[in-house]
């Protein structure tokens, strides 16, 4: 294995006659934000919480931080920040008082004040958790995840809850935690988060890796030729061509000027990755028949 933070070979887990990962291999490497995207179900929470150490895997080997997470230690705990789908904070506590207590677990936190100011909660501190709101208990955990300084980050679906402008910010402050050199693993349904933040991508379907590279390179060139539409003799045409000006003007002069319902697309990361996983699902279907 290289030194890369994260290092997965050939990872396997099964319930019973269910599974759940299937032989998954892939690395991370230091200071970048890796993305891994998928359906509910696919394995990505099973993958997450191996890496994290709070389940044990089947089979494979699993490298995080050079030490297998079945065995870290406390001085390997603290050099990780996670950020769960769903809290357990005390609802009793003010912010203020809940990020202290958190921040003497670690040998070098950071300053709680700048913490709070930097997830949006400067006018929260001294509030009480159970009043909050979603969004603003969301902004919670994420300053329990990077308080004590973390090598490696887990988000697990972080912005959940969050408004549109409390998403961007959450953006800033990732990518602010990324220019530090802090490595991040994420999981997300947005997936223009994910194409903003991260800067590699795995798809996971069905436990199995579906693809994996640079966010601009996932699904391979041919599934980003753009796409032109427009509308002939009433009815709606499409092309797929990597040369769509080209096309666009043969159209202009077929039709002596403006072309009715003209529009060229090129495939987002979202239309990349619903095609990827329909045909994985699909292959799966054709392989049971």
């Amino acid at each position: 294995m290289t030194s890369s933070p994260v290092q997965v070979r050939d990872l396997k887990k099964s319930y019973g006659s269910f599974t759940a990962v299937d032989g998954i291999s892939f690395d991370i490497h230091e200071g970048e934000t890796f993305a891994l995207l998928g359906p509910n179900g696919a394995g990505k929470s099973t993958t997450i919480e191996i890496l994290e150490g709070y389940r044990d895997r089947g089979s494979g080997e699993v490298n995080v931080l050079g030490v297998d997470p079945q065995h870290g230690g406390l001085d390997w705990k603290a050099q990780l920040g996670i950020v769960l789908q769903s809290t357990g904070e005390s609802g009793n506590v003010t912010v203020l008082e809940q990020l202290n207590h958190f921040a003497a677990y670690y040998p070098h936190p950071r300053k709680v004040a700048d913490v709070i100011e930097a997830v949006g909660l400067g006018s929260k501190a001294k509030t009480r958790i159970s009043k909050l709101s979603g969004g603003q208990r969301r902004r919670v955990d994420v300053a329990l995840g990077i308080i004590g300084r973390p090598k490696l980050l887990f988000l697990d679906e972080p912005t959940t809850g969050f408004d549109p402008e409390a998403r961007r910010q959450f953006w800033d402050l990732i990518n602010q935690l990324k220019s530090e050199g802090t490595t991040i693993l994420l999981t997300t349904h947005y997936l223009d988060e994910a194409a903003t933040l991260a800067d590699r991508a795995g798809v996971i379907a069905g436990g199995t890796l579906v693809d994996i590279g640079p966010i601009d390179e996932i699904g391979g060139a041919s599934a980003r030729v753009p796409l032109v539409r427009w509308r002939q003799g009433g009815v709606e045409r499409s092309e797929r061509t990597s040369e769509p000006a080209a096309l666009a003007a043969r159209l202009f002069a077929e039709h002596g000027g403006e072309v009715p319902g003209l529009e060229i697309t090129r495939p987002s990361l979202e239309d990349i990755y619903l095609d990827m996983v329909g045909a994985h699902a699909a292959g799966l279907e054709d392989g049971a028949a």
